[in-house]
């Protein structure tokens, strides 16, 4: 089982914080709870500097039955809590690796960074697989993460792990091998138009005959984009496909 201080290490230590700096934050968790309002994903704030949650918003989906302010009390327990003891320790490597590589990016393109990975959360209805992103939210005087925003939904994969760190605007990113505790570069999928188009009209509720209609194409046109669409994403449903597509930005 993974202790508190096992999350935070020289990679995400963070100086230099006043209490000015805290001041100044009320609109931007303002802004965080109108995002909450919109979307049935959960966010939040992790706090580096004081080694906490500064913030929780109110979506059910990541708080296990608890109120979003008691989720925000119990900080880093809440993952000593709720997730599995394996999986655990798989967060705290995570959480190492990540942190490096971020320390390792350029000051000026840290705010364009982001990591994803899936891991379970349990609760009394039992456990279910989430995907959570983080992006830093604000950089300390060092231009270390002093702050860091998470957004949880629920993952279109079916196991732990998937771990991607990502820099928007590039044409490649980083998957994390927990076999060989590296990364490895990969090219950024990429959607001809076609596909794109026959993935927002499902998402739509179109069908498949209502999609050729609409792109003048033959039926079996379509279903050939809808297959390229599935392998292209990896992906065994439209539901998966629109996931993936959006937590890549490819829409």
């Amino acid at each position: 089982m993974a202790r508190i201080q096992d999350f935070f290490t020289l990679a995400n230590h963070v100086e230099g914080v006043d209490d000015e700096r805290y001041r100044h934050l009320e609109p931007m968790i303002r802004a965080i709870d109108a995002m909450a309002n919109a979307t049935y994903q959960s966010i939040y704030v992790i706090d580096y500097f004081r080694q906490g949650f500064l913030h929780v918003a109110s979506n059910p989906l990541f708080l296990c039955g608890h109120t979003a302010q008691e989720v925000q009390q119990m900080g880093y327990h809440f993952y000593i809590d709720h997730v599995p003891t394996e999986e655990q320790l798989m967060l705290t490597e995570i959480n190492e690796v990540g942190f490096k590589r971020f320390n390792d990016t350029p000051l000026e393109d840290r705010s364009r960074c982001f990591m994803s990975y899936d891991f379970h959360i349990v609760n009394s209805d039992g456990r279910y697989l989430v995907n959570h992103k983080i992006t830093p939210f604000a950089l300390g005087p060092d231009g270390r993460a002093w702050l860091a925003m998470c957004v949880v939904s629920l993952s279109p994969h079916t196991t732990a792990g998937h771990v991607e760190f990502r820099k928007k605007g590039q044409p490649h990113y980083w998957a994390y091998d927990f076999k060989t505790h590296g990364w490895q570069e990969h090219n950024t999928v990429t959607l001809r138009p076609q596909e794109k188009q026959v993935l927002i009209l499902s998402a739509q509720g179109y069908t498949v005959p209502q999609i050729a209609g609409k792109m003048c194409r033959a039926l079996d046109t379509v279903k050939t984009y809808k297959r390229a669409l599935f392998e292209r994403l990896g992906a065994r449903s439209i539901t998966e496909a629109l996931t993936v597509a959006t937590n890549q930005g490819l829409l």
